[in-house]
């Protein structure tokens, strides 16, 4: 009963995390993996995401700090942020990155690093939005007795 209030701040916080675009659908398929064995699946891929996609975008920072510039190793690690990013539902992300590849194959240098400062915020956003999340997911308890919104 006095979770009560917690449980709806989790459920506005999760709905606020769609209704600004930063999660897609593919989230919620992830959070309907979990169960008794693996009750914190979605947030264990999330973290998993945001450590490798942090490689990442750092990857193609370094790519991008002198000429000459390697397109196709760029190209490579935006192709595989992409992919991550749209596996986890990472909405924003995965839209960043798809206008810097467009950038990058149009050859507009310029964009494209300002593409990239375009990605570093959406990333930061994301992880800003889902820590808190989860934490506070947590404290609520596992879904069976959660009753987490869908």
């Amino acid at each position: 009963m006095g979770s009560n209030p917690l449980r709806q701040q989790v459920a506005s916080m999760r709905q606020s995390l769609f209704d600004e675009e930063i999660l897609a659908k593919q989230f919620m398929q992830m959070e309907q993996l979990e169960d008794v064995d693996n009750p914190n699946f979605a947030e264990e891929v999330m973290t998993l995401y945001l450590r490798d996609s942090t490689k990442l975008i750092a990857t193609v920072e370094q790519a991008l700090e002198k000429p000459p510039y390697d397109v196709n190793k760029l190209d490579k690690s935006l192709h595989q942020l992409k992919g991550s990013s749209a596996s986890v539902g990472a909405n924003k992300v995965w839209i960043e990155t798809n206008q810097m590849r467009e950038s990058l194959k149009a050859g507009d240098l310029e964009r494209t690093k300002a593409q990239l400062q375009l990605i570093k915020l959406a990333h930061e956003t994301l992880r800003g939005k889902v820590e808190p999340y989860f934490h506070l997911l947590r404290q609520v308890g596992p879904p069976e007795i959660a009753q987490r919104p869908k």
